[in-house]
């Protein structure tokens, strides 16, 4: 299945942000995951370690990420990769939501400060 429309895409919600799953297993992928992602004013995502390398293109708003402790904040056309193992921090300082898309290899996992993992079913 080559093409995933809109309508067929899955959200989740976490830790205040949303996440529209188009790309993974389900849809026919098999290496790689990609979603959009949504984070409303004023959100701070916890810290989080990845497994694997994310590249994260801003389609809309202003995000500040952090990069194993580089922090930038990124507008709508900007783009950013975190390699495998890094720490990654998102938070949307402004008063306007953002959007972002991101891909990855599938199989995704983070650990978060508390030392629990998550397993997210958008890269999975």
């Amino acid at each position: 299945m080559p093409f995933v429309r809109g309508n067929q895409a899955v959200v989740h919600e976490i830790h205040g942000a949303r996440f529209a799953s188009y790309v993974r297993p389900a849809t026919g992928s098999r290496d790689l995951a990609a979603w959009r992602g949504e984070i409303p004013a004023g959100t701070v995502a916890p810290e989080h370690v990845i497994s694997a390398e994310e590249v994260l293109y801003v389609l809309s708003g202003r995000i500040r990420l952090t990069i194993d402790g580089e922090t930038a904040e990124l507008g709508a056309g900007d783009a950013a990769v975190a390699p495998a193992d890094a720490t990654l921090a998102v938070s949307n300082p402004t008063g306007e939501p953002a959007h972002f898309w991101v891909t990855t290899q599938v199989g995704l996992s983070a650990v978060l400060p508390d030392g629990s993992t998550i397993t997210p079913p958008w890269a999975n």
